[in-house]
């Protein structure tokens, strides 16, 4: 009798970061229920509730809650008035920031791309998790930012995400690419093996400091080596050399519970 082949494991899950960075416009129908691959709908309405309501208030206050002004302000007021009527285009096409742009989905193979389409989330404070086909609007709101009636978009999404990211990611391995704030989002379940990292480069002193600028472009470039090769595990990382001079130092890997921070330090040369 022929031996079984082995089942291939499961895809990572990946979590992301919206990008500040937006595509305007869009070809696609405006956004409704039922049309995101997590359903969250019912927290989507009081999210886009609590928006229309702040973007009624005067200008003083939606530039201190957008953490924009002049004309930027102007623009982000009205893609947030409009947002359940505009145009929409998938999210791994709207979000355009630095991360994104290294991502450069649109240079993978179909084989890669699809594993993006099924490994990542992105939190957001507007939506609560998007997949990367999911159709969405041009907006603007910041994780943390205080709404009228709802209060910080990061404590109103910590249960229904906390749920809902861990049936995702139920048997799979967690690649938390997510800044602080929108980690803060949502809590692991015991027993979910997480992976996140952190870049160091070096002075001209030779000491080591936290990448602060090129940090977005460092893991955008990491989730497209995800997606080249998704049995990746923390270990594996070791033979990676990245683009721009990282190497990964093994013996600088910090544990937290469930939870490995690998280090990439920037070569010398």
């Amino acid at each position: 009798m022929a031996a079984c082949a082995a089942m291939p494991a499961p895809l990572p899950l990946i979590l992301l970061p919206p990008s500040e960075g937006k595509a305007a416009g869009g070809d696609g129908p405006a956004w409704s229920h039922d049309t995101m691959q997590v359903d969250l709908d019912r927290e989507r309405d009081k999210v886009l509730a609590g928006l229309a309501r702040a973007m009624r208030q005067n200008e003083a206050a939606r530039g201190k809650l957008l953490g924009v002004k002049g004309v930027a302000l102007a623009a982000a007021t009205e893609a947030n008035r409009s947002v359940r009527s505009s145009p929409t285009l998938p999210a791994i096409e709207r979000y355009t920031g630095v991360l994104y742009d290294a991502m450069d989905v649109s240079t993978l193979s179909r084989a890669s791309r699809s594993r993006v389409d099924r490994s990542v989330l992105i939190v957001s404070a507007l939506w609560g998790v998007v997949a990367p086909t999911d159709l969405i609007p041009d907006y603007k709101l910041k994780m943390g930012a205080a709404l009228p009636a709802l209060g910080r978009t990061t404590s109103f999404w910590r249960s229904p995400l906390s749920e809902r990211i861990s049936q995702e990611a139920h048997g799979r391995t967690v690649w938390n690419l997510l800044p602080n704030e929108h980690a803060a989002a949502w809590v692991a379940p015991s027993g979910t093996e997480q992976f996140t990292v952190k870049f160091l480069e070096r002075r001209a002193d030779g000491s080591l400091v936290a990448v602060s600028h090129w940090n977005k472009l460092l893991k955008g470039a990491l989730v497209r080596f995800l997606a080249d090769h998704p049995g990746t595990t923390g270990r594996d990382l070791a033979d990676w050399q990245h683009p721009l001079g990282y190497r990964l130092e093994p013996t600088r890997a910090d544990e937290h519970g469930d939870l490995t921070v690998l280090t990439f330090v920037q070569d010398s040369a």
